[in-house]
């Protein structure tokens, strides 16, 4: 079984010694952002990642996710589905989430730290919420005020995931070559025209 030790106290350092976070946050008025705050929430992330997901990271392994062409569904590894529903619960899915979505509110440099957590703990696994914080970040600043109310909390609140469709047959993560287009037509809606061929988190 994979073993995992969050090194909370060299991440606390780099939080209020090194960067001064509190104080930082506090000139900006993130009121979210004291450190009793986040010395908790660190201890708690360290005891998730550590004994939720480390222990997962060889099933991600052996089994990875696999497709059922019968129901359109996938299907994760073992203990996968059951280490989210334990993360939604804990309210991580929305960490750096403002307030009003059900989020913690917390600064993005502490979900910098979470995102080191689950990295370190079980890489696979970690995409989920990784490809959730990048449509998160992508929806504030572009999205439209419907689609921020119907996606953003559906996100936060940890019922939908982000995903990521990049591969293409001719190529990887190169988007420069991607020949998959979006084009507008009446009423706001685009055709999607082209082929991927992995899609990450979906």
């Amino acid at each position: 079984m994979n073993t995992y030790k969050a090194p909370v106290r060299d991440m606390s350092f780099a939080l209020f010694d090194v960067i001064q976070a509190e104080a930082l946050y506090a000139k900006l008025g993130i009121e979210s952002a004291q450190r009793d705050v986040m010395d908790a929430a660190l201890e708690e992330a360290a005891k998730f990642n550590e004994t939720v997901l480390a222990p997962l990271n060889a099933a991600g392994d052996r089994e990875g996710c696999s497709f059922d062409t019968a129901t359109g569904t996938v299907k994760t590894p073992t203990g996968f589905k059951e280490a989210y529903a334990q993360f939604v619960e804990g309210g991580w899915a929305g960490i750096t989430a403002r307030s009003e979505l059900g989020g913690m509110d917390l600064p993005e440099s502490f979900g910098a730290v979470m995102k080191e957590m689950i990295d370190a703990a079980n890489l696979s696994w970690g995409n989920y919420p990784l490809l959730s914080h990048g449509a998160t970040e992508a929806l504030k600043h572009h999205g439209e005020a419907w689609q921020q109310e119907v996606f953003l909390k559906a996100i936060v609140e940890g019922r939908w995931t982000g995903t990521m469709c990049l591969t293409e047959p001719h190529c990887g993560s190169d988007l420069g070559l991607l020949k998959t287009r979006a084009e507008p037509i009446a009423d706001g809606k685009y055709a999607i025209t082209g082929t991927k061929i992995f899609i990450t988190g979906g």
